[in-house]
Parts: structure tokens; sequence; C-alpha cells
């Protein structure tokens, strides 16, 4: 007869599981953003036709994280969404192995981003329940996903710089199979259908709608970063490579942020800690719009990516968490990837593009960051002090 494990050990196997989900999906992120243009270009598309097939990806981010969450909710199967959804973009990504023309690669992005899109905010939600009442550790398991980002991000350049853009695909492939391969050891805790219709709280009130539009305003802050950061960089007269170390610091410094966070949360508590994020992610863009001569500036802007993004994220995380009842968790983490990341980024993306033009009005747009950033923290002041869902009585799972 085999002796039961316990709790303990089956948490901590299971919390290593998920940061290896983490390091594996933030990977595969490490490779597509700054290199799925350049794969796109190698096989004879124009500017134009990469911007459309840049903007698919933008696009299933915004659906497909609330299609699956519905379904998550409803059935409780969050562990073995993540296992379909890991294994359905593997399979659906070997499209890419095949020569195509632009409907062709359309509909194959379509398709396994719609999947893939689809892992993160059910990852988010096992990852908290399996916390129980230490949300405080959600940054250290999620840390390892900017240690897998930035691997990638400088070991795809080496990769491609050596074996040309045709190696993206490769490198990809092992990195969902990597993903499938940890997520398939999870273990599945289905809710216990009582407790998930007895669960009827609101989805929508005053603290959920500022919170998301706080989140929607400080991801469209980012437009010009993730849209014309290296580019503002060159038109200053820096290098590509030096560039890509200024976002390797970014990452480093949140990668310690995760490391300190769980410390900051418990002291300051959530919105405090939210709001000066923000205020310093005004203050980053404006370093950004007025410094840039000046390589120490950037460099001190880069670290507050910690706060942009890190301090942020880890706070957000625990906000879904607190204010939204565990039936309608991945509609939460959803709401949250999708209208923040998803529709914000995009928005933000587009507007800077517009400012941008030609690239006089290059220091614009990040003075239109730093609007945006302001606003954001102005919405979560305006977040109601009001009774939150009590995370204490969850069990621990493990």
């Amino acid at each position: 007869m085999t002796q039961a494990l316990p709790s303990e050990t089956l948490q901590a196997r299971q919390l290593f599981w998920l940061s290896a989900c983490y390091f594996f999906f933030y990977s595969i992120l490490g490779v597509m953003v700054p290199y799925l243009g350049v794969f796109f270009e190698s096989r004879g598309f124009n500017p134009q036709e990469i911007g459309i097939l840049l903007a698919i990806v933008m696009g299933t981010r915004i659906i497909a994280p609330n299609v699956w969450a519905r379904v998550a909710d409803r059935t409780g199967m969050r562990v073995e969404l993540v296992k379909i959804g890991a294994a359905a973009a593997a399979v659906t990504y070997t499209s890419f192995f095949f020569e195509g023309s632009l409907l062709y690669l359309a509909a194959s992005l379509v398709v396994y981003t719609f999947f893939w899109n689809a892992i993160l905010a059910q990852l988010e939600v096992v990852t908290l329940d399996t916390l129980g009442n230490n949300p405080q550790r959600y940054g250290a398991i999620r840390s390892w996903g900017s240690v897998g980002y930035i691997c990638l991000v400088v070991g795809g350049g080496f990769a491609i710089e050596y074996f040309g853009a045709g190696i993206v695909p490769y490198l990809g492939m092992i990195l969902f199979l990597g993903m499938l391969a940890c997520a398939m050891p999870l273990r599945a805790e289905r809710q216990q259908q009582a407790e998930r219709s007895e669960s009827s709280g609101k989805i929508w009130t005053p603290a959920i709608f500022w919170f998301l539009l706080s989140a929607l305003l400080l991801q469209m802050s980012a437009g010009p970063f993730y849209g014309f950061f290296v580019l503002y960089l060159k038109q200053a007269g820096y290098s590509e490579s030096l560039a890509g170390i200024m976002v390797a610091l970014g990452v480093m410094a949140e990668i310690g942020m995760f490391m300190l966070a769980p410390r900051l949360l418990r002291r300051y508590g959530v919105m405090p800690l939210m709001a000066i994020s923000i205020l310093l992610t005004a203050i980053r863009w404006l370093m950004m719009a007025f410094g840039v001569q000046h390589l120490w500036i950037i460099a001190l802007s880069q670290l507050l990516h910690a706060f942009t993004f890190g301090l942020v994220h880890a706070a957000s995380i625990q906000f879904v968490y607190q204010h939204f009842d565990k039936r309608h968790q991945s509609q939460g983490q959803a709401l949250y990837a999708s209208l923040g990341f998803g529709l914000g980024g995009a928005v933000g993306i587009w507007v800077c593009g517009y400012i941008w033009g030609d690239g006089s009005g290059a220091t614009w747009t990040w003075i239109f960051a730093a609007g945006c950033a302001l606003l954001s923290m102005l919405a979560v002041c305006f977040i109601p002090r009001e009774p939150r869902l009590q995370r204490s009585t969850l069990p621990v799972h493990g």
C-alpha cells in the first residue's frame, strides 16, 4: 500500500511545476515578441503585412482569455484547460514550419495564439489557489517567467544571428513542448459543485471598474516602450546592442521586485503600492521624454520597470484574487489580461504610432504615456474602500 505524501510536499511539487510553466510561457513570449517580425520579414512579407500578422497576436489576446475563462469558471477544469491549451498550441504551432501566403500565416496565428493566450489566466488562478493563505508568495513563483523571458530574448538573438531567422519555429516548438511537459504533472483539484453554485458575487462593482480602467490606462502608457523603445534609442544615437542591454536591465529589476514584493505587500497593502508604482511610471516616461541624451537617466528609467510592471502586476493579481469570488476567478484574471495587456497595449501602440509619425513626434509619445499613467493613478484613487472577499477561509491546496 502506497503511503500518501504530506500536503506540504504535494504543494511544493505543484508550485515547482507552476514555476516551470511560467518559465516556458514567458520564454515563448521572449522569442515571439522581439523576433516574430524578423521571421516574417525573412519569409518575404512587407512591413504592412507584418503589422497585420502581429496585430492578430494582440487580437486573440483580447478575446481568447475571456472565452476560456467562461469554460473554466463553469466547469472548474482550470488545470485541465492549461494542459489542453498547451497541447493544442504545440500541435497547431507546427503550421509555422510550412511556407505559406499571408492568409495562411494569418490563419495559423489565429489558431495557435487562441490556445496559447488562453493559458495564462488559468495559470494565475491555479497558482493562487495552490498558495492558499499565502498569496504574497506569488511574486517568487511568477519571477521564473521573467527569468525565462530574459533567457530567450538574449539566447534567441544569438541563435538568430548564428543560424538565421529560420530558427524561430524550432525555438518556438522546443518551448511549446517544454510548456506541455511541465503542465502535465499539475494536479487538478475540481471545485465542489455546491461551493460553486452558492457563489454568486457580482462581477462588476465600482472597485473592479476603476481597477480595470486603471490597468487599461497603464498599459496604454506602455505603448511607446513596447512599440518604439529601440527605435527611440537608435534615433538618439545609441546602438541596438545597447538598447538590448537596457531592456535586459529592466527585466532584471522586475525579477528583483518580484522577490521583494511579498514583503512590501504584507507591510503596505495593495492599493498604496499600486498608486505609488503608477506615479513612478509617469516619472519614468517623462525621464525618457526629456533625458534620452543621458545614458544614466535611461538606465534609471529602466530600473523603474520594477514598479511599472513588477510591483503593479503582483499587486494587481492579488486585487483580482481578493475582489472576484471563487466562481469568477478565471473571468477576473481574463478581464485583467485582455482589457489591460490586450486592449490597453493595442490602443497605446496604435495611438503612439500616429503621434510618432516620421519620428518628429517621438518626444510627445512619452508625454502622452506619462499622461495615461497619471490618469491610471487617478483611477486607482477612485477605487472605493469596500469589504473584500475573505480569502483566509480558503484551504491551502496541496
